[in-house]
C-alpha cells in the first residue's frame, strides 16, 4: 500500500498526520509519503519522524491580504500540477488531506486523476482546502458528528493525540492546580491578563498551585511578576512533559485548536477555553462552542478576557468540585483513543489494503 498525506503549515495539522502515517506503516506496511508547502513546520516535523516530505508553491486563499490572494490564485495551477507529477512518480493508492496549504492542490490532483481521496477534519467547521473539495472526495474523517454535513460519506474518529493523555486519572488532584498553556508560542493576550489576575486568583483559591507555560516572549516578564508574590507559582517558556502536567491539573486554561481541544477530552480534563480570534473560520471559536454544549468545558472569548472575568469564572469552578468531575466526565466522552486506528483503517479500505 502506498499513500499521500498532504498538507500541514501549523501542528495541529502536521502531528496527526503523522500519527495516521505511523499507524498506516505499523497496520498496512505503507509506504508513505507526504506533501507540504516550505513554509510550514512540516518541514522540521515530517523528515524527523523518518517520512520523504515532497514541496509545492502555494500560499493563503482565506484572511488574507488581496495581493496574497491574487499570488495564490496564480499559483495554484502550478501546485495542482506539481502535484500531480508528484503523484505520477509515486504512484499512490490513496491520497489523504489534512489541511493547510498544500492539501487542496494535492486533492485536486488526485480528483483529477481518480485516486481515492480521504479528508482528515480536526475542526467543528472544516478548513478553506477542506471545503473546497468536500462534495467530492471519496470519504472523510472527522472529529466531531456535526462536521459530517460537510461531507457525502463521513465517519466520526476523533483526532489522533499520544496515548498518554488518555492514561490519565480521572481523580481530581488533592492540590488544586491551574494548569496554563498558549501553544508552544504561548498566548499574549491570555499571559498579560493571567499575570493581572494571580495575586487575586491566590485570594480567592486558598492553597492554589499556577503552572504558566508563557512561550519565550513573555517568560521574563511572567517570571518577575511572580516573583514579587510569592506562592506556588511556577513559569515555563515550554513544557515538553504536557501529559504529566495534565495530570497534576485539576483545571486547563487554553486556546481551543483542535489538537488541543482532543488533548483535553482525551484527558477529561475541565477547561476553560480563550479561542485565537484570528484563526482562519473562526474555527477554534466553533470547537469551543461544541465543547461548552455538552458541559465539557467554559469559554471564554478574548474580546472579554480580563482580570475580572477570568478571576470569577475560575473561582467559580475551583468552588464547585462536583463540576469538575462533570465536566470532566462529559470531555471523555468526546475522546477517541483509536482515532490514528480508525482513520488508517478507512485509508486502508479506500486504497484496497489488507492487514
Amino acid at each position: 500500500m502506498r499513500a499521500i498525506l498532504a498538507g500541514g503549515g501549523t501542528g495541529g495539522h502536521v502531528i496527526p498526520a503523522i500519527s495516521i502515517a505511523q499507524q498506516l506503516r505499523s497496520d498496512y506496511g505503507a509506504e508513505v509519503l507526504f506533501i507540504g508547502t516550505s513554509r510550514g513546520i512540516e518541514n522540521r516535523l515530517v523528515p524527523a519522524a523518518g517520512f520523504t516530505l515532497r514541496l509545492v508553491q502555494v500560499g493563503a486563499l482565506n484572511r488574507v491580504s488581496l495581493k496574497t490572494r491574487l499570488k495564490t490564485v496564480f499559483d495554484l495551477p502550478r501546485a495542482v500540477w506539481d502535484s500531480r507529477r508528484i503523484l505520477s512518480d509515486f504512484q499512490p493508492d490513496v491520497v489523504i488531506g489534512v489541511g493547510g496549504y498544500a492539501s487542496g492542490p494535492a486533492m485536486l490532483a488526485a480528483l483529477l486523476t481518480r485516486i481515492p481521496t480521504l479528508v482528515f477534519e480536526p475542526n467543528f467547521v472544516p478548513g478553506f482546502a477542506n471545503r473546497l473539495v468536500a462534495p467530492l472526495v471519496s470519504a472523510a474523517a472527522v472529529h466531531f458528528a456535526e462536521t459530517g454535513k460537510y461531507f457525502r460519506r463521513c465517519e466520526v474518529t476523533g483526532v489522533p493525540v499520544r496515548e498518554a493523555f488518555f492514561q490519565i486519572s480521572d481523580k481530581n488532584p488533592a492540590i488544586p492546580m491551574l494548569l496554563i498553556f498558549g501553544g508552544s508560542q504561548g498566548a499574549h493576550s491570555i499571559n498579560r491578563v493571567v499575570m493581572e489576575s494571580v495575586a487575586d486568583l491566590q485570594a480567592r483559591v486558598p492553597g492554589i498551585h499556577i503552572v504558566h507555560q508563557t512561550g519565550v516572549r513573555d517568560y521574563n516578564d511572567a517570571q518577575a511578576a511572580y516573583a514579587k508574590l510569592g506562592g506556588a507559582i511556577e513559569a515555563y517558556r515550554f513544557i515538553d512533559d504536557m501529559p504529566g502536567w495534565f495530570a497534576r491539573a485539576s483545571l486547563l486554561i487554553c486556546r481551543s485548536g483542535a489538537s488541543t481541544v482532543a488533548e483535553v477530552t482525551a484527558a477529561g480534563k475541565p477547561a476553560v477555553l480563550v479561542p485565537f480570534p484570528r484563526a482562519a473560520d473562526d474555527h477554534q471559536k466553533r470547537n469551543a462552542e461544541a465543547l461548552e454544549r455538552v458541559g465539557a468545558a467554559v469559554m471564554l472569548e478574548e474580546s472579554k478576557l480580563d482580570r475580572d472575568s477570568l478571576v470569577r469564572e475560575v473561582a467559580a469552578l475551583f468552588g464547585d468540585p462536583m463540576r469538575f468531575r462533570t465536566m470532566g466526565e462529559a470531555a471523555r466522552k468526546l475522546s477517541h483513543p483509536a482515532a490514528a486506528h480508525d482513520i488508517a483503517a478507512i485509508a486502508a479500505r479506500l486504497a484496497g489494503a489488507k492487514h
